[in-house]
């Protein structure tokens, strides 16, 4: 498809994904967020000084972070069907080991598959992330 065609449209072009999950526990998602993977306080959110979300990054990836608040049911299902991907190019079998030092739990150890270096874990809500390397 040419990226002129007048009938298509020019196909998208992203730099970036950001994503925004909403979490039962703010404090706890923040504390595994930041202390478990590594994320950093990039801004908090208040509102009547009470903290209903936090904006964090690692590298160029960001991710929002919101307090539940029961608006669309407390009890719905948070992170089933669906993962995030986060590429680096830091050591794959490190970073593991260091996330399982700092309390996490991998759902899948380090492997090559694909081209690539990957484990998976959970957050506390269940939304499944996946860290890999670029390519092997």
């Amino acid at each position: 498809m040419s990226r002129d065609d007048p009938v298509k449209g020019t196909p998208l072009d992203a730099i970036g994904l950001d994503a925004s999950l909403t979490v039962n526990d703010l404090d706890a998602s923040l504390r595994w967020y930041r202390d478990v993977l590594g994320f950093a306080v990039a801004r908090e959110f208040r509102r009547d000084e009470r903290l209903f979300a936090v904006s964090l990054r690692a590298g160029s990836a960001r991710i929002l972070i919101t307090q539940e608040t029961g608006a669309k049911g407390a009890d719905r299902v948070k992170g089933e069907g669906f993962s995030l991907r986060l590429t680096t190019e830091q050591d794959i079998d490190a970073l593991a080991a260091a996330i399982k030092t700092r309390g996490g739990t991998l759902e899948s150890e380090p492997a090559a598959a694909w081209g690539m270096r990957f484990f998976r874990l959970q957050d506390p809500d269940g939304f499944r992330f996946t860290f890999s390397s670029p390519g092997a």
